[in-house]
């Protein structure tokens, strides 16, 4: 078994050692017809590090020919294909400036979108990818009406959109979490303004209503009534938002609640009133 694993590591190193060599040869050769016939070859054979050093040689020497839209081409794809996602969107960017009405516009505007949409990072990350993707992506929909790519473009905006959603919904959770309600209020109230569209929206409105709730709690007894009527009007809001929403009933215990302690503090007040 060793035996046979030591003969197959030299046969992958002399094979390597081969290719490197022959690929050597081809960059050193002062033939360019013969260049660009490998670099097409090795792009088809998908080992777009090869193609791409030669197309980029080649750039020069056909630019301002017919050969020179497919080494354009080709050449961004070899970046792409690398994941070198913003490189490749420079020179899908470059290929419609210096190629305006190519056939291939369509797809290479869909791609260059698309290569913002492969540098969006994870959510707990800066998404300013993930914004670029929904502009461009609506601007390759806006400019292509029928294009077959619109559904396909359609849905790496939601996606967007729903990662965007969820970065800001941990933010509006973690303020909650550190009992800073009044700002958890705001960030929830702003999450369900960002996406009216979102399924979530009754229980964004929810925690809405439930951190004014918190926030009324722990203020100080001059202002515990206004912020207590703070609370009743979100979640008349609510009512008015999501008549049918299944957490209506929640969102009216938080409101009797604050009802019941405007109640109480008025008494109290009239009580102290009372005794002067």
């Amino acid at each position: 078994m060793k035996l046979i694993k030591v003969l197959l590591s030299l046969l992958i190193l002399v094979l390597a050692t081969s290719s490197c060599n022959k690929f050597s040869k081809v960059m050193k050769s002062k033939d360019f017809e013969y260049k660009l016939k490998m670099a097409d070859q090795y792009y088809d054979t998908k080992k777009y590090k090869n193609a791409k050093d030669l197309y980029e040689e080649l750039f020069s020497v056909y630019k301002g020919t017919q050969k020179f839209e497919d080494i354009y081409y080709r050449f961004a794809f070899c970046h792409y294909y690398m994941k070198l996602y913003r490189d490749a969107e420079n020179l899908f960017k470059g290929f419609l400036e210096v190629f305006p009405n190519s056939v291939r516009s369509e797809e290479v505007d869909y791609m260059r979108a698309y290569c913002f949409y492969k540098e969006s990072p994870k959510i707990e990350l800066e998404q300013t990818s993930t914004t670029k993707t929904i502009g461009v992506m609506q601007t390759f929909i806006n400019t292509h009406p029928g294009s077959p790519r619109i559904k396909d473009a359609t849905e790496i905006i939601d996606k967007c959109r729903a990662k965007l959603e969820m970065k800001e919904y941990r933010g509006a959770a973690l303020y909650y979490n550190l009992g800073q309600y009044r700002a958890a209020a705001i960030a929830y109230t702003n999450l369900m303004n960002n996406y009216p569209e979102s399924m979530k929206g009754d229980e964004y409105k929810l925690m809405v209503v439930k951190s004014y709730y918190q926030f009324a709690k722990l203020s100080i007894t001059d202002r515990q009534i206004e912020r207590f009527e703070k609370v009743i009007a979100e979640y008349q809001d609510f009512t008015d938002r999501f008549p049918d929403s299944r957490l209506l009933k929640d969102a009216e215990n938080y409101s009797k609640l604050s009802q019941n302690n405007i109640n109480e503090i008025k008494n109290e007040q009239a009580k102290t009133s009372a005794k002067r």
